[in-house]
């Protein structure tokens, strides 16, 4: 009797065993791969929601303020014979289209006007630096060069700018130098008075170690006293610019020449009411550029318990 044996084929069982394994595999695989990005995900928005919100608090707020500094104008401008905003704005355009122009020595451009104010202002305030930064370093020092000079400063600081001028005139014998003289003068007691009291707020911890390592004066003043005073002695300098800036104006009204002071005080007797407009805007906008440029230069020096 036979009989017969049939056997399954070899591969049909482990490929009925492996295809559950498969299919968990595949899921698994599908459950690891990342879920697709959504188009705007919730962090994403709040990010952007985020910049928004700063650009506007950054722009909106001078914008504002210009544009009611522009509405006043207007307003009084209707009721005035102050020329209004459009009718400067046009002006400006034509002065600022050749700012450069030379028709004789006391007809010139804008520009040149400008560059001769702020050479100036550079002379002068720069020996203003000169002078008043390392007596700033001597005055805060010494105790008794403090108590000798106090009283000297105090009487000369309040003394008008303008004050100065007449004294200048007979001592150089000239405008330009006497404008520079008018500078010098005004700048040095901001830088003085700011330094020495740099120097005088040194703690007295850095002092007595300076002792103890028996330094020398120049060590003192360059690798103790100069780090700490530096924050106030940058102080100094941005107020004695800014007190530059205003007395070049009222100085070259005086004086004459060339100068953005005497263009002023030239517009007004050729009674152009526009250009005398423009140039406040002018003299305003570039004050503002300085005293921002030395802002910027203190907070880059500027340690942080004395920002605070």
């Amino acid at each position: 009797m036979v009989s017969a044996v049939f056997h399954a084929p070899p591969d049909s069982a482990p490929a009925r065993n492996a295809m559950p394994h498969a299919a968990d595999a595949a899921g698994a695989a599908r459950a690891a791969s990342p879920a697709p990005p959504t188009a705007n995900p919730p962090a994403a928005r709040q990010a952007v929601r985020t910049l928004s919100q700063g650009f506007w608090l950054c722009v909106l707020p001078p914008l504002c303020g210009l544009g009611l500094l522009v509405g006043v104008w207007a307003l009084v401008s209707a009721s005035s014979g102050i020329p209004g905003p459009r009718e400067t704005w046009t002006q400006a355009l034509k002065v600022f289209a050749d700012p450069f122009y030379r028709n004789g020595p006391n007809d010139q451009g804008l520009g040149w006007n400008l560059l001769m104010s702020l050479q100036r202002v550079a002379i002068g305030f720069g020996m203003a630096a000169l002078v008043g930064i390392p007596a700033g370093f001597v005055i805060g020092r010494f105790d008794f060069l403090g108590r000798m000079f106090n009283p000297l400063i105090s009487l000369l600081r309040p003394v008008s700018p303008l004050a100065w001028l007449p004294l200048g005139l007979l001592v150089f014998k000239g405008a330009n130098p006497a404008a520079i003289w008018t500078i010098f003068i005004c700048s040095i007691w901001p830088m003085i008075i700011n330094t020495a009291v740099g120097v005088q707020r040194v703690p007295q911890d850095y002092m007595n170690v300076a002792r103890v390592l028996n330094l020398s004066e120049w060590k003192i003043a360059t690798r103790i006293l100069l780090p700490a005073v530096l924050p106030y002695m940058l102080t100094g300098v941005r107020l004695a610019v800014g007190t530059a800036w205003l007395v070049i104006v009222a100085a070259e009204m005086l004086t004459g020449g060339v100068g953005i002071g005497f263009w002023v005080w030239d517009e007004w007797n050729n009674l152009n009411v526009k250009n005398i407009l423009i140039a406040i805007f002018v003299i305003g906008a570039v004050g503002m550029v300085l005293e921002y440029a030395l802002i910027r230069l203190a907070s880059a020096f500027t340690f942080e318990e004395v920002r605070a």
